[in-house]
């Protein structure tokens, strides 16, 4: 599977990231899902776009101030806020719910997400859900 590119100098993107954000959620469709929470874990990609034409050139830095992009730490903690709201039974919809936070600000043009939960089986690392968006 090809994926699209979130950092492009032709299309004036820049991509940003969170890594490996493990969470304690309440999450599940069984019953003993419902009865306490369990770890799982978040990677997001955004498709950002650059603050202007003048960054497709090597030598242009902007401003360095938090309001020209796209503020990670406010993403993260509307992500804590979304997973410890309430139980969710299926991953597809948390997976949706932090997509809309990511394209909530609209100059995130694309976000991959992924919702992994850990300790679902023995063998296995995780099981979980990728899913991808677009802002239009």
């Amino acid at each position: 599977m090809e994926y699209p590119r979130y950092a492009d100098a032709t299309r004036a993107t820049r991509r940003m990231f969170i890594r490996d954000l493990v969470l304690d959620a309440s999450i599940g469709v069984h019953p003993h899902e419902h009865e306490r929470c369990q770890r799982i874990r978040i990677n997001l990609d955004l498709g950002v776009a650059d603050d202007g034409a003048q960054r497709l050139s090597r030598t242009a830095v902007g401003a360095d101030d938090l309001a020209r992009v796209v503020d990670y730490e406010s993403i993260v903690n509307n992500v804590r806020a979304a997973v410890t709201s309430g139980h969710v039974q299926l991953v597809e919809t948390l997976a949706e719910r932090l997509a809309e936070i990511c394209l909530a600000d609209r100059r995130v043009r694309l976000v991959r997400v992924c919702v992994e939960k850990l300790d679902v089986f023995a063998d296995a690392v995780a099981a979980g859900v990728e899913i991808e968006r677009r802002n239009d």
